[in-house]
């Protein structure tokens, strides 16, 4: 039976985007690829809001922030965490030997600016590292306020993560100030996984010089240079991800249309949430509360696990709670291709099963 995936990635993918995927292979080191890659490379840009480099990583997005922590911090890295994915940001650095301090938030509640300048006036940090949108919480951050503090440390590079919003929700990479905005391919791009693409700004670039090589596959400056050379990567890319991106994000600017496909979101997210207010609670603070997934305090105590089952049956799959959530929350992920009226036959499937 196919099940249509309502968890915070991978995604249902359209079948037209899939069929992009099975392109007869070409050399990687082609004309061909330059120009697909190029092509990728400016969409991208467009999408992000920047003039920034754009690069390519055959991995997941937890690749780029790898590359990106070891690769950029010269002093210290101040990691702010509202959930699972910024503490990962911390077991990044703290594994590679990178010298940094975990910031997080109470449950529910966001990094604010005033956190990042608390930090950033001590004189410790060269790094801040922010995850926009945390699928464990359910929460989004003000990554363009918190750049406005940021841009008054000049010697600090403010890397974000926008692996579960880039697609769904507008991120304006060079207005927030972001040196560094990864993503994955399987979130709202709405592709399968097994790709992450990043936007570096020439601070981030020269401060990766300075720092010097850090390992092969994950140095950034070796993914970079190649690049900004030709488009091309030092190592063999996954080609299929990318006619497959280059298609879709053709249907994001030319079809769709950005700002529609941000208001869709916004909208689904809408349609969760007041479902959610009059069945249930919502974990996140009102007014950080994300456009991509929503978390959903399971205030009647019922089984998580059952439901999923129940609703395996009849062709949905939702999350459970993340972590120390399981059983306690249970998550709607609302991203990439997602149409309202799918949304809606879900949210009644609920119903029906729990007798709400």
């Amino acid at each position: 039976m196919y099940i249509k995936l309502f968890i915070p990635g991978p995604v249902d993918v359209e079948a037209d985007v899939l069929e992009k995927m099975a392109t007869p292979q070409i050399a990687h080191r082609s004309k061909t690829a330059t120009e697909l890659q190029e092509n990728i490379s400016l969409k991208l840009q467009q999408l992000m809001y920047t003039k920034n480099t754009i690069i390519l990583s055959t991995s997941s997005g937890s690749g780029i922030m790898e590359m990106a922590i070891r690769s950029l911090t010269g002093k210290r890295a101040a990691v702010f965490s509202v959930g699972a994915f910024g503490d990962r940001w911390y077991k990044m650095a703290i594994t590679n030997g990178i010298e940094a301090d975990l910031i997080k938030s109470e449950p529910g509640m966001p990094t604010t600016p005033e956190m990042v300048e608390e930090a950033l006036k001590t004189g410790k940090y060269d790094v801040v590292t922010v995850t926009h949108n945390e699928t464990s919480s359910g929460l989004m951050n003000p990554v363009e306020a918190i750049g406005e503090v940021v841009k008054k440390y000049p010697d600090v590079i403010y890397l974000v993560d926008t692996v579960s919003s880039l697609g769904g929700a507008k991120v304006e990479v060079d207005k927030c100030g972001i040196d560094l905005c990864l993503t994955s391919t399987q979130k709202c791009l709405g592709l399968p996984p097994g790709m992450s693409v990043a936007a570096i700004s020439d601070k981030a670039i020269s401060r990766a010089e300075a720092i010097g090589p850090k390992g092969f596959y994950l140095d950034l400056m070796n993914v970079v240079k190649r690049a900004k050379k030709d488009f091309q990567y030092p190592t063999t890319p996954t080609t299929p991800h990318m006619w497959a991106l280059d298609y879709q994000l053709d249907k994001i600017l030319n079809v769709e249309g950005l700002d529609n496909r941000f208001d869709r979101h916004t909208h689904l997210a809408q349609i969760v949430r007041d479902w959610a207010i009059k069945h249930f609670e919502l974990f996140a603070l009102e007014g950080y509360r994300s456009n991509t997934v929503t978390t959903i305090i399971n205030t009647k105590g019922n089984s998580v696990a059952g439901l999923n089952k129940e609703l395996a049956e009849r062709g949905f799959m939702i999350s459970n709670g993340y972590g120390d959530l399981k059983e306690k929350a249970f998550r709607i992920a609302h991203m990439a291709d997602r149409k309202e009226e799918d949304l809606l036959a879900l949210l009644k499937e609920i119903e029906n099963i729990w007798n709400l």
